[in-house]
């Protein structure tokens, strides 16, 4: 995909915008998983876990 963002080559100007929107979809959609969801997950996790501690006394 690096080739054919960069333009290199004949008749890859047109496929380009096509490669640069797919590489941004896998960056993006790494950093969600690895990153974001994990840490979503650990502040809802955390809230759940303090009202239950609030409903226990």
């Amino acid at each position: 995909l690096i080739p054919m963002a960069l333009a290199i080559g004949a008749g890859n100007e047109f496929r380009a915008p096509l490669a640069r929107s797919v590489i941004g979809g896998l960056l993006l959609s790494t950093f969600l998983t690895l990153v974001f969801i994990p840490v979503v997950y650990t502040i809802l996790e955390q809230r759940r876990e303090r009202k239950r501690g609030q409903a226990t006394f």
